[in-house]
């Protein structure tokens, strides 16, 4: 097992329907998997990988890397038929492949400078608001 899971066209197409957001509620991301909101709960039991955040208003809010680690998981579990541990060791192996990978991890890293900044001008959005609203 190694990142040829990620070649499938299927998947590929699913993971490019993402809408473009920053966050998403469980509902949101059941319905881009097609899958109900059970099943997410349960599969943040059964892999770690899989960490919404908690919203203040304790609701999940996944990121897009999160809805596409759903999508991977349904592609394991679903299409691949593999058990929970199965998929569970296939993606962890995926995941240290990505860290090898130096293109990809420069990508990554890239990725989570833009997104650290994008936080912190909410957070500074956030604290405007608030002031505006005084």
């Amino acid at each position: 097992m190694n990142m040829e899971v990620l070649n499938d066209n299927d998947l590929v197409s699913q993971i490019k329907q993402i809408p473009d957001r920053m966050a998403f509620k469980i509902g949101d991301v059941a319905k881009i998997a097609g899958i109900k909101t059970h099943v997410l709960r349960y599969w943040e039991s059964e892999f770690e990988v899989l960490t919404p955040k908690k919203s203040d208003h304790n609701q999940r809010m996944y990121s897009r890397k999160d809805v596409e680690t759903v999508l991977i998981i349904k592609k394991l579990l679903y299409k691949d038929r593999f058990s929970i541990e199965g998929a569970r060791e296939a993606l962890r192996k995926l995941k240290a492949e990505i860290r090898k990978d130096k293109p990809m991890r420069e990508i990554i890293k890239s990725h989570t400078k833009v997104r650290r900044k994008a936080e912190a001008l909410i957070e500074e959005l956030k604290k405007l608001k608030i002031k505006l609203q005084v």
